[in-house]
């Protein structure tokens, strides 16, 4: 048995690596900035939750006593927590070594250190922080997540007009497999090689407008697809292809069979 620590383990991804622990007879803590309910979807029974700050520090040493692993789940998208972003990911790396850990692992995004678009870029940074930590640590890159081209789709079929941004290819992923990989990644053996990379990808290459068809079908939803240009930093990153790897398939669940088991919530 392996006594892991999941930051950021109520989140999407995160509460799956916990899940998926807890399945295979691992000790779980959790770090969020707020302990979630009995009974809500983002806590697991069995899992033990600490309320920890990771821009101050203030919670970290006490969630992480005793961890051999951290699994670094925490996103960082807007505003001051993208800002902080970097900076917390080193104040974990070192109270994780302060608790005696002897490995993190971090979730990241495929080449986000090959964009400007502000949101990767943090990634890249924090990336940057996990090479330099005195851990031997891992950064599992993914590719996009199903589910956030489905957000897309659900926000334009408000107004009736799902996006097909032109140009672009999605080579998505479910959640839950992102979360198997970092769990593997997790319990590998030691290494010598004290800080790697790895990519996982999804099973297919679609271009987003198969993809809205997709989505449209399997939620009844009315709008037309329309074809936009998408400008900026997140237009050149994806009309470039760098967030498509097809040889490093990783995923098995289509885009498809997972909207197929979301239907209930769609």
């Amino acid at each position: 048995m392996t006594s892991i620590c999941v930051a950021g383990g109520t989140g999407q991804v995160g509460r799956e690596v916990v899940r998926l622990a807890l399945a295979a007879g691992h000790r779980v803590a959790v770090i969020s900035r707020h302990e979630p309910l009995p009974g809500s979807p983002a806590r697991h029974d069995g899992a033990s939750y600490f309320t920890a700050d990771i821009t101050t520090g203030k919670g970290l040493p006490g969630a992480l006593a005793g961890a051999d692993v951290v699994i670094d789940c925490l996103e960082g998208q807007f505003g001051k927590a993208r800002k902080t972003f970097a900076d917390g990911g080193a104040r974990l790396l070192a109270a994780a070594q302060l608790a005696g850990a002897r490995k993190a692992v971090a979730l990241s995004i495929i080449n986000c250190d090959q964009s400007s678009y502000a949101f990767y870029a943090s990634k890249a940074d924090k990336e940057r922080r996990y090479a330099e930590s005195g851990l031997e640590t891992v950064v599992v890159r993914a590719t996009q997540f199903h589910s956030l081209v489905a957000a897309m789709f659900e926000a334009g079929a408000k107004v009736r007009l799902l996006p097909a941004f032109k140009g672009v290819q999605f080579q998505t992923i479910s959640p839950s497999e992102v979360a198997g990989a970092l769990l593997e990644a997790a319990l590998e053996a030691p290494s010598d090689e004290r800080h790697r990379l790895r990519t996982v990808g999804g099973p297919d290459v679609q271009a987003m407008r198969e993809l809205a068809e997709a989505w449209k079908s399997a939620t009844g939803a009315r709008g037309r697809i329309v074809e936009l240009p998408l400008p900026g930093a997140m237009g050149a990153y994806l009309r470039a292809g760098k967030n498509l790897v097809p040889e490093q398939r990783y995923g098995s669940e289509s885009f498809v069979s997972w909207l197929a088991k979301q239907r209930d919530s769609l």
